[in-house]
């Protein structure tokens, strides 16, 4: 009998597409759409024998883990990150292995969401398909200063797309990033505040760990300029709770884009930023790429395939037997 995986919350069923997921007699995988609303969850998860997980949309928890009772592996697309709850599967014997990804897609969302911010491309299109006629006037970024805060693999992708359009490029992140920064000839501030202040455009590109949870603080925030832009491609909870929300109630930074949210899926319209003019928003887009979900997904099948043929040389948490 074949191996039942289960692809949690692939909301738009993108991974039917695949077709490496469909060829492999051994292995049957069924994709559900939001667990929250898809009503054929239940029935799947509780077959199923492995997980093959999209970034961190789905929490797995000690709850969560009561709906899988034959639940032999977890296969993270990417990075693990704390969606997973790793002490429960272990105490649970649940494998977990992981992936790799791709800057790719999220460094080209975050750089259309710079330009289209700056040129106030949704709003202009909005209003001409009400019909007006050049109702904003935008700013072209060349010789705008963009700060860039973190400098892994996106952020140094930015910088170089940065410097094609004549944008002045300066880093900001940990003594690691500043050191790498400055190999590379870029600038690196004096101070934090520094960096802040004289941003123009402001991008965050840091990986979401204990030490970087809430770093950027309503003092950070406090010194933006008026007319500067703050992009948020990473994580929500980089931020401080409600720091944001409150800057741009405040007008400093002036304007906000953002793909990522303290709550996903976002489906009340009327959360405050859906309504505020100075916000460009966009359901969380950075990795939902087809190239990006290809490269995703193989990795992350050809992982469940290893482990059930008999090698766990990639188990990440010590379960090592089926």
């Amino acid at each position: 009998m074949a191996i039942h995986i289960v692809i949690p919350d692939d909301y738009q069923l993108a991974t039917q597409q695949s077709d490496f997921l469909q060829q492999n007699e051994k292995f049957q995988c069924t994709a559900l759409g939001d667990l929250s609303k898809d009503s054929r969850a239940d029935h799947h998860l509780s077959s199923a024998e492995a997980l093959i997980l999209i970034r961190e949309r789905t929490v797995i928890d000690e709850a969560f883990l009561q709906r899988t009772p034959k639940l032999k592996l977890i296969s993270q697309t990417g990075k693990l990150a704390r969606n997973v709850d790793i002490d429960a599967c272990t105490r649970a014997g649940i494998a977990i292995v992981e992936g790799t990804g791709s800057p790719v897609a999220p460094a080209e969302l975050t750089w259309l969401m710079i330009m289209a911010s700056r040129r106030k491309l949704v709003s202009s299109v909005n209003a001409m398909a009400q019909g007006q006629w050049q109702t904003e006037i935008g700013s072209a970024v060349h010789n705008q200063v963009i700060g860039i805060l973190g400098y892994g693999k996106i952020g140094k992708r930015i910088a170089s797309y940065a410097a094609v359009f004549g944008m002045q490029v300066q880093i900001w992140g940990s003594l690691r990033a500043q050191e790498e920064a400055r190999a590379d000839g870029w600038r690196v501030p004096e101070s934090r505040e520094q960096f802040f202040a004289t941003s123009d455009v402001l991008t965050v590109h840091q990986r979401l760990v204990t030490a970087t949870e809430g770093n950027i603080t309503p003092t950070d925030l406090a010194v933006m300029k008026t007319d500067a832009l703050f992009v948020n491609t990473s994580r929500a909870e980089l931020v401080a709770e409600g720091a944001l929300l409150n800057a741009l109630k405040q007008g400093r930074p002036g304007f906000a884009a953002l793909d990522v949210y303290e709550e996903e899926p976002l489906y009340n319209t009327q959360h405050p930023y859906l309504q505020m003019p100075n916000v460009l928003f966009t359901p969380h887009l950075g990795y939902v790429e087809k190239a990006s979900y290809e490269r995703y997904f193989k990795t992350a099948f050809d992982n469940v395939v290893r482990y059930f043929e008999g090698d766990s040389s990639h188990v990440i948490n010590g379960i090592h037997d089926l």
